[in-house]
């Protein structure tokens, strides 16, 4: 098979997979109008249509789907066993993809990171941004982060934060014009800065406790954001109560420039823990990586 034909296909399972010229033109390092020249050779060349386009998405089609599936897991072993070549150097190497929450990459994974990567200069780490439950092995992450409760039971992991929990807070200016909420319920007459998680599309609902018990409430306001220091900003200009990590908040309240309440009904949550496939082929890259993240006491 020509060189150009392999390359082809490459570009065509990129798109097939992302769903997106854009996320695929990303990876490969190329413009979109490139990579749709490429596509359009392609099935020019097989005398059959791949993909259908629309203005919002792309898709395989029947024959499209076919080549998928046939030759895809080809391709993905290639790829697995190049990888595996770097076991037969000796530092660790190779390109390891997580996809993590806004507030685990800030807290946990960066300051991790900037002491591990110095350490391997050849390894190299791909975080991207996730804060809904995204897939690890149909988007074809290396591992995935998320909170231990939220874990699926199929997968290993490794725990790499402590347990923690969420904090009520509010700017002087608002607590001004609004009377402190003394119990959860009370939330409900407040201006909440509410957040929407972005793969199901739902609002988060606050959850407390008292007495062992869970309490939940679904809360209102203005503002809805999918990130949670938009939440923590929108708090800072006194635009309503936020309900936040508890260490993003601290240093604020600590400034008198946050007030927090609800304290004794907020629960502590399972930590973040790093999760991969239990059949994933751990590479010694991989391997460094989770022992460089694990959290010790």
């Amino acid at each position: 098979m020509a060189r150009q034909n392999v390359n082809d296909l490459l570009a065509f399972l990129a798109v097939a997979r992302e769903r997106s010229f854009t996320r695929a033109a990303a990876r490969f390092g190329i413009s979109q109008s490139a990579l749709s020249h490429t596509i359009r050779q392609l099935e020019a060349r097989l005398g059959v249509r791949l993909l259908t386009r629309t203005t919002r998405a792309v898709a395989p089609t029947e024959a499209g789907e076919r080549l998928l599936q046939r030759i895809g897991p080809h391709f993905d072993q290639i790829e697995i066993e190049v990888d595996a070549l770097n076991e037969l150097r000796e530092k660790p190497a190779g390109t390891i993809r997580l996809s993590a929450p806004d507030y685990a990459i800030s807290s946990i994974l960066w300051p991790k990171l900037k002491r591990f990567l110095p350490k391997y200069p050849d390894i190299k780490v791909e975080l991207l941004l996730d804060n809904g439950l995204t897939d690890i092995v149909t988007e074809r992450f290396d591992a995935g982060i998320r909170m231990g409760e939220q874990l699926a039971k199929d997968m290993i992991s490794a725990r790499i934060g402590p347990d923690f929990r969420f904090a009520v807070v509010g700017e002087e200016s608002y607590f001004a014009e609004h009377p402190a909420p003394e119990k959860p319920q009370d939330l409900v007459q407040h201006n909440c800065i509410n957040y929407r998680f972005p793969t199901s599309g739902a609002l988060y609902v606050w959850e407390f406790e008292e007495n062992g018990c869970e309490i939940k409430i679904r809360v209102d306001g203005q503002l809805v954001f999918n990130n949670i220091f938009h939440v923590l900003d929108a708090a800072l200009a006194g635009r309503g109560l936020g309900y936040v990590p508890e260490e993003m908040a601290l240093p604020h309240i600590a400034k008198g420039r946050l007030a927090r309440v609800l304290e004794g009904w907020s629960p502590y949550w399972d930590g973040y823990h790093l999760y991969y496939p239990s059949r994933r082929q751990s590479s010694p890259a991989f391997v460094a990586l989770v022992d460089a993240l694990r959290h010790r006491e």
